[in-house]
């Protein structure tokens, strides 16, 4: 078996039968229908179950979809860096950035597309099981992200280059901030209902904010659980609760009516790092991407 018949092996299993698959690789449904029957002569097992004009992956047919995808993200990856042995940086790069960290993007990217303007992005954004997913499948180069990262994948699966780290604010309704201000306590923050980011999988922002409280004896009351920055900075908009989040989310969310203050007796900041396959090669226009974001 050979990376073309691979590739024919997948086309089928993505599109469920000879005739689509045939017209996604442009070539005819005869020739394509021998080269499935000679894979499984060679293979000595069955990979489809034929239902009427649907095909459905046997238990070998999904063990060799999956090996098969990773082959072929290796074979690519293979391609890439003979390439780029003699090329400059150039080409398609694609990067993943939980929702809280895609703020810290667009002033690296902009430096970044001036030096090389040769590369173009495709940008993801998610959560760290959708992002770890994609990563996992090669879809993604790396991942800017908070740490501790959360996914359904071992840590030792992935590298790790640590950024600069991003101080947590109190962001408030404009109306409820005390005159004069300037920071404020978690005991005098802990007086005010409070939005938090937190599902049933992504704790991790939480746990560290509400830990803080906890060490204090504090317990503020938690009016809403929130999935994205997005929600929880719109609900403090309405003047429905506060909420610390890092300072950095600020940049790309900014209702006039949000304030954000200090918090003075503690010092509370998110860890960001950039996550990656360990065995994977990374592209040059990664890896330079990536000495933006630390420097």
């Amino acid at each position: 078996m050979d990376m073309r018949q691979l590739r024919y092996f997948l086309a089928i299993a993505h599109e469920g039968q000879i005739t689509r698959a045939a017209k996604q690789l442009n070539m005819e449904q005869p020739p394509l229908s021998r080269q499935l029957k000679q894979m499984e002569q060679e293979l000595g097992v069955v990979l489809f179950d034929r239902n009427g004009k649907r095909l459905q992956l046997t238990q070998a047919g999904e063990m060799l979809r999956d090996r098969a995808i990773a082959l072929m993200k290796q074979f690519e990856d293979t391609i890439t860096y003979v390439q780029e042995l003699g090329e400059g940086v150039q080409g398609v790069l694609s990067i993943g950035a939980v929702v809280s960290c895609v703020s810290l993007l667009p002033p690296v990217l902009r430096r970044f597309t001036e030096k090389y303007p040769q590369v173009t992005f495709k940008i993801q954004e998610g959560d760290h099981f959708l992002l770890g997913e994609l990563l996992e499948n090669r879809e993604l180069e790396f991942i800017v992200t908070r740490l501790p990262f959360q996914s359904d994948f071992q840590s030792q699966h992935y590298s790790m280059l640590p950024l600069p780290s991003d101080p947590f604010v109190a962001l408030l309704p404009a109306q409820w901030l005390p005159a004069g201000k300037t920071s404020m306590t978690l005991e005098e923050l802990a007086q005010f209902p409070f939005l938090t980011l937190k599902t049933d999988r992504t704790t991790g922002m939480h746990n560290q904010v509400f830990h803080e409280f906890k060490q204090l004896g504090l317990e503020p009351r938690i009016v809403s659980e929130c999935s994205s920055v997005a929600i929880a900075i719109s609900l403090v908009a309405a003047g429905i609760g506060a909420a610390i989040l890092p300072k950095s989310v600020m940049n790309a969310f900014a209702p006039p009516n949000v304030v954000q203050i200090a918090i003075g007796n503690v010092r509370l900041e998110s860890e960001i790092g950039v996550i990656w396959l360990r065995h994977r090669h990374l592209s040059k226009s990664a890896r330079h991407l990536m000495e933006m974001l630390v420097e």
